[in-house]
């Protein structure tokens, strides 16, 4: 497993820009598959994006397809959700997630096996 360590959250308007963070540690994080899952209060955890190990796949939930934007930097251990034209709708605690296993699907909580703390947005009206 790896330990992750998410970064850049805040308050924004509507309309605004974040860039969300996820240092690594471990060894081998260019083989993960990274994914960021949020969840609002009140609401299940969902799926928000994804990226394969190297960068050349990367996966969008509906909600934020076309404006938010997922990218590693493997030589930093790190990886990132820029996060464009924000919504009040996009509040919530966004997580970083981990998965040492192939072949299975992304868009599950269940498919990684390591997670970070947690980073809080919240975007106003």
């Amino acid at each position: 497993q790896v330990q992750l360590v998410e970064s850049g959250g805040g308050l924004v308007q509507a309309g605004g820009s974040l860039r969300l963070s996820c240092a690594a540690s471990g060894r081998t994080f260019s083989s993960y598959t990274m994914g960021w899952f949020r969840q609002a209060p009140g609401k299940e955890r969902e799926f928000v994006a994804a990226i394969s190990w190297s960068g050349g796949s990367t996966y969008y939930a509906d909600s934020v397809k076309g404006r938010f934007t997922i990218y590693r930097d493997n030589a930093k251990k790190t990886v990132y959700l820029q996060m464009n034209s924000l919504k009040p709708e996009d509040t919530a605690v966004h997580y970083c997630a981990a998965a040492s296993r192939t072949g299975l699907s992304v868009w599950v909580g269940l498919s990684y096996d390591s997670w970070g703390q947690g980073t809080q947005v919240t975007v106003s009206s």
